[in-house]
């Protein structure tokens, strides 16, 4: 099994965009969060084989595209103080976002997307691949603005979290905008990964009340959906986030991602769902 190595964030979020509505909302959820956090922004476009072959076919030079991104970072930095950059790139889309993101070192990444639209086809199991892939936390939002922040975080604990990582990004949205933190516990068959689950449960309780941060828990029902009850709940308070997390699979490359974690991020009530892949976090720009 590889060694991990540390990581250490830049404060740069990264925002791929296709120019349509539900990405030109992502632009405008990160640019926010980006205030919020005094990061600055990246907005990257990938001109992929599918763009190409529509320009060559209606006789276009691909240099709209570029035309394009100006106008949009013209529009957003006039609403942001911060600094926002614009990248083109070209290749195949799933592999050029994350390697860009290695590049600039991003701290975060705000992808767009909704059920089967969004960022050129990016959904389903396409936006997973990028999701797992990406060297960095990514919040998938759907058509939902940010209004203020992530005032109420829902944070399901399931046999699949990383308690440390979770916590530490828990500890920062509360310093950030004053969350409340709404932990959802799951439900096992197993007494054993039960008994698991709620000792984890514990100690993010523990640490949460360490740092005097308001927080509620509840129960899921053992017979239903997980993910679906997690949904129901989030939307019934109201929740602005979710915040999973992947789980690494030994011997494997890459993440696995559970079949409710999925349901979760294209949730109809579209709260935005922050995806964390677990690193061995050295110094970075959120901690």
């Amino acid at each position: 099994m590889k060694k991990k190595t540390r990581v250490r964030f830049n404060k740069i979020i990264l925002i791929p965009t296709d120019f349509s509505p539900v990405c030109e909302n992502a632009i405008g959820h990160g640019i926010e969060l980006a205030r919020f956090l005094e990061h600055s922004v990246c907005i990257l476009h990938v001109v992929d084989n599918k763009d190409r072959q529509a320009s060559s076919e209606e006789n276009m030079d691909p240099e709209p595209f570029g035309q394009q991104l100006l106008k949009c970072r013209k529009k957003f930095e006039r609403l942001f103080p911060g600094h926002v950059e614009t990248m083109t790139r070209e290749g195949n889309l799933f592999t050029v976002i994350n390697k860009v993101a290695k590049e600039l070192k991003s701290g975060l990444m705000i992808l767009g997307t909704h059920g089967k639209k969004g960022l050129q086809h990016l959904y389903g199991s396409h936006a997973l691949k990028v999701v797992l892939d990406s060297p960095c936390p990514v919040v998938v939002v759907q058509q939902r603005s940010f209004g203020k922040g992530y005032k109420k975080i829902v944070l399901p604990i399931s046999s699949e979290i990383e308690p440390c990582q979770a916590v530490s990004w828990v500890l920062l949205m509360h310093k950030v905008f004053g969350s409340q933190i709404l932990i959802y516990q799951a439900m096992e068959s197993q007494a054993k990964v039960d008994t698991q689950m709620s000792s984890t449960t514990r100690q993010i309780l523990a640490i949460i009340k360490e740092n005097k941060i308001k927080c509620d828990v509840a129960l899921a029902k053992q017979s239903s959906d997980f993910s679906l009850q997690v949904i129901s709940h989030a939307a019934e308070h109201k929740a602005d986030l979710i915040l999973i997390m992947t789980k690494p699979v030994l011997d494997l490359t890459g993440f696995s991602f559970t079949a409710w974690n999925e349901k979760i991020m294209f949730n109809e009530a579209q709260i935005p769902v922050m995806c964390i892949n677990p690193v061995e976090m050295g110094d970075s720009s959120w901690q």
